[in-house]
């Protein structure tokens, strides 16, 4: 039974216990409630007054933005107005400017016409007083040809024939100014390139001539170098094509050639015969064809030497070879290779101071007379010869030119040739660089005497100065003064015609008119 009540009591202790426990529960949780409603009203009214703030910012941001709008379009407004306003005043100005002008335009027209209408009237009067004037031109004509007894085509070949003769003095005497001023200044640059030129090369030319002297140790190798039956001379003579003369002069053999590369390999085949001592034909033939031969690679080395001294590259090997063969070649006494060198390095110096190409001008005048150089068996002038050499071995269209043209043989077509031709000239032309018979020379002075005699007017003729001047005496009733300088161009351009010659000829025209009385 206490069992019984005491688990009674205990149930219902427990029983209070979770009431009392739940009263509590629910008044913890309705006071939290409170709070939390409490608290949520608050964020709501915290939440409304934010929203109404940010409500009035952006209603102040969107009035600011307005009026920024409305303050720029204002002020695009008003700029275009402005602008507007200009253009309108602008137009009306240039209307303003148009209707002046045509008012202008209008009046000018109406000037042009009073203008038109008085010329018209003015052209009639002058037709009128033309007619009137050729009227009165046939009446004195006609009173002319009365009194002068001549008829109108009469009088106008008179009057021509007078206009012709003043013109023609007229033209010479201008003519002559021309000429005098042209020749002072061409021959003022032309000397100073020229002059320049020559100062600045310095060759020296050897004269030779057509024998060769080989000395000997004694008299008695005179008689070994003629042989038995003198078929040792006879074998030299035929294997060298030289003449050797053996006579009484003392220790000495004379080769004779006009071919100074044949005297050249007979005088060293000669020197080394002598050295060698053994004199037969058959030792003179090897000896002489290995002496050939070896003057033929010096004659490759000379050619190889000068195209090196002066610049020249690129040139065939048989040109070359034909430039050291030069060195064995004279032209009135004047060696060949000397001389192309000078008038190489002539042309070189005067293309410079012309602004042309300095190596094409030393290539042609060093190429000039290469045909000269030729077998002998080639016929045709020397120039021509070259001429086709340089197309053969593709030289350059202008050098081939000039080589071919340097005489004259075929035209001038770049200004090479015309270098080509003076340093030629030059070369040649020098004192004591050539040599020329006598009777050649005397020939030449005749003809040149000649030749200016043949003009009408001339009276005597005199070649002085070594053919370098002509003087031309002329009758002073025939020949004036104007005439004078007239007849001295044409006597130049005959000779330059007719004649040939080393350099250029003076010609000097003296008109002298003496007038004489006697006292009695």
């Amino acid at each position: 039974m206490n069992e019984i009540i005491i688990v009674v009591g205990a149930l219902v202790g427990l029983l209070l216990g979770f009431g009392v426990a739940y009263y509590i529960t629910q008044k913890t949780l309705s006071s939290k409630i409170r709070e939390a409603e409490e608290k949520a009203s608050n964020i709501l009214k915290e939440a409304e007054k934010e929203a109404n703030n940010l409500k009035k910012e952006k209603l102040l941001e969107v009035k600011e933005e307005w009026h920024k709008r409305k303050q720029e379009f204002e002020n695009e407004y008003q700029q275009r107005k402005t602008k507007i306003q200009a253009q309108e005043k602008l137009l009306k100005t240039r209307e303003e400017a148009i209707e002046a002008k045509n008012e202008i335009i209008s009046k000018k027209e109406k000037q042009l016409e009073l203008t038109e209408q008085e010329l018209k009237q003015k052209e009639a009067f002058i037709k009128q007083k033309l007619a009137e004037i050729e009227d009165l031109r046939n009446q004195q004509l006609k009173k002319l040809e009365e009194i002068s007894g001549l008829t109108s085509e009469e009088a106008k070949k008179i009057l021509m024939e007078n206009m012709i003769n003043d013109a023609k003095a007229e033209a010479a005497q201008y003519i002559k100014q021309i000429r005098d001023e042209a020749k002072q200044n061409a021959q003022r640059e032309a000397k100073k390139i020229i002059l320049e030129a020559i100062q600045r090369t310095a060759s020296d030319h050897s004269i030779e001539s057509t024998v060769s002297v080989v000395s000997l140790e004694s008299d008695e190798m005179k008689g070994r170098i003629i042989g038995r039956e003198g078929r040792n001379i006879r074998s030299f003579e035929s294997a060298t094509g030289v003449d050797l003369i053996i006579d009484d002069t003392p220790e000495a053999v004379v080769i004779s050639g006009f071919d100074p590369f044949r005297r050249e390999v007979a005088k060293i085949a000669l020197e080394r015969l002598m050295q060698d001592g053994r004199i037969h034909p058959a030792r003179i033939e090897e000896v002489v064809e290995k002496v050939r031969a070896e003057l033929e690679e010096e004659i490759l080395k000379v050619g190889e030497q000068t195209t090196l001294e002066l610049g020249i590259h690129n040139m065939h090997p048989d040109l070359v070879r034909l430039v050291g063969k030069m060195k064995y070649r004279s032209s009135y006494g004047q060696n060949l290779l000397n001389h192309s060198i000078e008038v190489a390095y002539l042309c070189g110096i005067m293309a410079a101071e012309l602004g042309l190409d300095p190596q094409l001008a030393k290539r042609a005048g060093l190429l000039h007379d290469i045909g000269k150089c030729v077998d002998q068996n080639t016929e045709g002038p020397h120039a021509l010869i070259g001429y086709e050499l340089a197309k053969k071995y593709k030289e350059h269209p202008a050098v081939a030119n000039a080589i071919g043209a340097h005489h004259e043989d075929i035209e001038m077509e770049t200004p090479y040739a015309v270098l080509v031709q003076a340093a030629d000239s030059i070369s040649g032309a020098r004192p004591g660089a050539r040599r020329e018979s006598l009777e050649n020379y005397v020939k030449r002075l005749e003809k040149l005497e000649v030749l200016a005699q043949s003009f009408e007017g001339v009276q005597k003729t005199f070649a002085i100065q070594a053919g370098r001047e002509v003087r031309v005496i002329v009758e002073p009733d025939k020949i004036d003064d104007v005439k004078a300088d007239q007849l001295a161009y044409e006597i130049a351009k005959k000779i330059e015609q007719e004649m040939e010659y080393p350099g250029q000829i003076k010609v000097t025209v003296i008109r002298e008119r003496r007038s004489l009385a006697f006292a009695k």
